[in-house]
């Protein structure tokens, strides 16, 4: 299971990655049912300025309409970043059976670090849920994006200066 598990993460970092190249955070996402992936999404927010397109949403919207039906009762989710409050709650209305995710987010994360929404007795649905896949890379993806933020607006804050 473990090897499976490193595959479809490994198809979510690259979802990332295309993320990346966008300028776009770079958080990625694949649907699995019967091991064949059936949705797959990347953050596209800024791209259609757009806050739901995250991509556990548009990896779920693309599992949905494959099979044509909203409900994903048989498949598994894989995402780089653990999900927030909006993308758990897709999760947990499409029924979805398994989530893994690779990097905890302290800041947003609605499955284990902030809230315990996709195991909370009271909805419907809960959802098993194993994190730290491949963890290091999924970190690290966002890392680098980030870091490149920073080094370009000081660039440009240098640049600003010898301007004057």
């Amino acid at each position: 299971m473990e090897k499976e598990q490193q595959k479809f993460m490994a198809a979510a970092l690259a979802e990332a990655r295309q993320a990346a190249i966008l300028n776009e955070v770079p958080i990625g996402a694949v649907v699995v049912k019967d091991n064949q992936i059936i949705g797959r999404g990347h953050n596209m927010r800024e791209h259609f300025q757009d806050v739901t397109y995250h991509a556990e949403m548009l990896a779920i919207m693309e599992a949905c309409e494959r099979l044509h039906s909203w409900r994903l009762e048989d498949c598994d989710l894989y995402v780089t970043l653990e999900p927030c409050i909006m993308c758990s709650g897709a999760i947990i209305n499409a029924r979805i059976a398994n989530l893994y995710y690779g990097a905890a987010d302290p800041k947003a994360g609605a499955v284990d670090s902030l809230y315990h929404l996709l195991a909370d007795s009271r909805l419907n649905h809960q959802v098993r849920v194993e994190s730290g896949i491949m963890q290091a890379e999924c970190s690290q993806v966002l890392k680098d994006f980030f870091r490149a933020i920073r080094r370009r607006k000081k660039a440009a804050r240098k640049k600003g200066r010898a301007g004057d």
